[in-house]
């Protein structure tokens, strides 16, 4: 089954990285958060990826085209220019990066991806944010209500202190707590080929008329996810994001550490090169993050 992540955006947000790099390659623990995205899937046997790209798109190509050189041990021969590679990389990943332009939005992204999904189901995520989401559950939940779009539904980590008042009284504090107030768009969409009917340009955001339309004609669910999501939208999430990892808790690091280098056995990670204002490219919805 086909991933499909939108890379394409300028990341205008989190200025302090983005304007060397792409959002999606911030890295958190020394790796681009697009790696720690992808080995989640990757972990739930989802390792078929395509990825819209825009801005500075470059960086990603060449940061998967020297992927297996610079995760491996190599021998140089200096007179001939041969190289050979021994122990390191051995994911079995295929990659599509896509061009997708500069400008386009959301859902023009998604629609010039198109041409990779082959007429079946397919998954969507954007470049910027991770979860501890069982993705087997999620397809499970697509597959059994039968409509065209399914969303993971989120409850936003408070920024703040959270008080439980009666008057002046401070009743309960909880300085880290979801909030209790509704549900937000945290991605992780499972989709039906049927979607891209509802987008109509390079200009049409996701969020809006295709979202909005799925949803008027009902053919848009809600999974709900309780347990751990986070976008990296800010210095303050990156900062959140690494002290997670630092501490060896980080809950959306579903795999193993051997998987970092190896899976089912297989050798290679392969790919095809094909020639705003976050990670996905356009412009991130009210209410996400």
């Amino acid at each position: 089954m086909k991933v499909l992540i939108l890379a394409g955006g300028v990341g205008s947000r989190l200025s302090e990285e983005t304007t060397l790099k792409p959002k999606p390659m911030v890295e958190i623990g020394g790796r681009p958060i697009l790696w720690h995205i992808m080995m989640h899937y990757a972990h739930f046997g989802f390792k078929d990826f395509c990825i819209g790209l825009g801005y500075k798109g470059e960086l990603i190509k060449k940061y998967m085209l020297d992927f297996c050189s610079l995760n491996s041990d190599l021998r140089v021969t200096l007179r001939t220019g041969e190289v050979s590679r021994s122990r390191g990389c051995e994911l079995d990943w295929n990659v599509d990066l896509v061009d997708t332009g500069l400008n386009t939005q959301t859902g023009g992204r998604i629609k010039r991806l198109a041409p990779y999904v082959d007429d079946g189901t397919f998954m969507l995520t954007w470049g910027d944010g991770v979860s501890d989401i069982n993705l087997h559950e999620l397809l499970a939940f697509h597959r059994a209500h039968g409509k065209l779009a399914t969303l993971t539904a989120v409850r936003p980590t408070a920024r703040f202190g959270h008080l439980e008042l009666v008057g002046d009284k401070v009743v309960e504090f909880s300085e880290k707590r979801q909030t209790k107030e509704g549900w937000i768009n945290g991605a992780f969409f499972v989709l039906e080929p049927g979607v891209f009917d509802y987008v109509a340009s390079d200009a049409t955001h996701w969020e809006k008329e295709p979202l909005e339309g799925l949803a008027k004609d009902g053919q848009l669910m809600a999974y709900h996810h309780t347990s751990f999501w986070q976008c990296m939208d800010t210095l303050r999430d990156k900062v959140v994001l690494e002290e997670l990892w630092e501490s060896g808790e980080a809950p959306w690091k579903t795999w193993e550490d051997q998987d970092a280098n190896s899976s089912d056995g297989k050798q290679g990670l392969h790919w095809n090169s094909n020639g705003a204002d976050d990670a996905r490219g356009g412009t991130r919805p009210n209410g996400v993050g």
